[in-house]
């Protein structure tokens, strides 16, 4: 009786692991904001960004530096360090729903202002 249960178990464990291991779980995507635009314009590129939560922005140092990333009335941490190089960047992942405003502290008065919207 306790080979048949054994077997009975081994048998289901194999049934239901099988079943997850063919699911493909949805994975967090990572999306990348340009700091300056390869036009050389003072501004982000894409400027605003529709994303989903988990999902992270990798914002990169493209032109026309020195940038950083600064969130308007946001419980999300500012990356007040300037890049000065081409290519350096910051990441944020997005835990939480809304709508996040940000800006480039040297550039916000030339119109560097982007959005992400958090599904």
């Amino acid at each position: 009786m306790a080979k048949k249960l054994s077997l009975l178990f081994s048998t289901l464990l194999l049934i239901v692991g099988s079943f997850f291991m063919s699911v493909n779980p949805a994975l967090a995507a990572t999306y990348e904001v340009k700091m300056g635009t390869d036009a050389g314009q003072l501004a982000f590129e894409p400027s605003n960004l529709t994303i989903k939560s988990g999902d992270t922005v990798k914002w990169v140092n493209n032109k026309l530096y020195p940038h950083n990333v600064s969130f308007e009335d946001s419980s999300l941490e500012s990356h007040k360090q300037l890049l000065f190089s081409p290519g350096d960047s910051y990441e944020t992942t997005f835990a939480d729903p809304g709508t996040y405003t940000y800006y480039c502290e040297p550039h916000r008065g030339a119109g560097m202002v982007g959005k992400i919207v958090v599904e």
